[in-house]
């Protein structure tokens, strides 16, 4: 069953947090933590409902413990590498009472970000979901992504290219910042579709990443017919480059 956490109310815009444990009482305890470090929270008790939970809820962050009913938790992070959740780079802290080298060399080597060995202290769960958020998602960090004359400051949202402020629309925004988190990387238009809108291509036409990312181009190029920023690669998709 998924809540979000009860308690405080959580900032609508914070990050969420899918934790996934058969112990209510782990859960409870994960939970009341990262509510007061200002998290939002959704739960899954066993592999098969966080699975859903991933495709459904979108949460930025998974905490998953490895001992679990149904589908085991390394079974789950194998299947989210592997694109089977809609995200394969989703990142994934490992929750779990198994303290061995053995388990934890697995757990990393199938793609964990982190690793945390029950108990753990007070606050440390948190401070290393910080601290991945940070290297997988600059954008919830508040630091700047600069990209060549780009420049996002993305605690104010504010978008500068060569030093003069781009005035952009919400969805344009997040558009541009999620291809400047992956420069010259290759995005087709099903990919932004559901990375960007969060949704399938099939409920929202690929036309809609083409018509916005022309509306981009007419705000950030000088010859929008000749982009060298925002760049089309034939037959492929979309990637943002430095420029010449």
């Amino acid at each position: 069953m998924s809540q979000v956490a009860a308690g405080r109310v959580a900032d609508p815009r914070a990050p969420v947090v899918l934790v996934v444990d058969d112990d209510a009482a782990i859960r409870t305890v994960v939970r009341w933590q990262l509510d007061d470090a200002g998290f939002r929270v959704v739960e899954a008790d066993d592999g098969a409902t966080a699975l859903r939970r991933i495709r459904d809820d979108h949460p930025t962050l998974v905490v998953l413990d490895l001992s679990l009913p149904r589908l085991g938790g390394l079974d789950v992070l194998r299947s989210v590498r592997e694109g089977q959740a809609g995200r394969s780079d989703l990142p994934i802290i490992v929750l779990s009472g198994r303290s061995g080298e053995t388990d934890r060399i697995v757990g990393l080597d199938l793609g964990a970000d982190d690793y945390l060995v029950k108990p753990f202290s007070p606050g440390e769960l948190a401070a290393r979901v910080r601290s991945v958020l940070r290297r997988s998602s600059p954008e919830l960090s508040g630091e700047a992504i600069v990209v060549g004359a780009l420049r996002i400051e993305t605690a104010s949202r504010k978008v500068q290219l060569d030093g003069q402020e781009i005035e952009l629309t919400p969805r344009e925004y997040d558009l541009l910042l999620f291809l400047a988190m992956h420069p010259s990387h290759v995005f087709t238009r099903s990919q932004l579709v559901d990375r960007v809108w969060n949704c399938s291509s099939e409920w929202l036409g690929e036309a809609t990443v083409t018509e916005h990312v022309h509306r981009l181009r007419l705000k950030l190029e000088q010859d929008p017919s000749k982009p060298r920023l925002l760049r089309t690669v034939r037959g492929v998709g979309y990637q943002l480059v430095e420029g010449e």
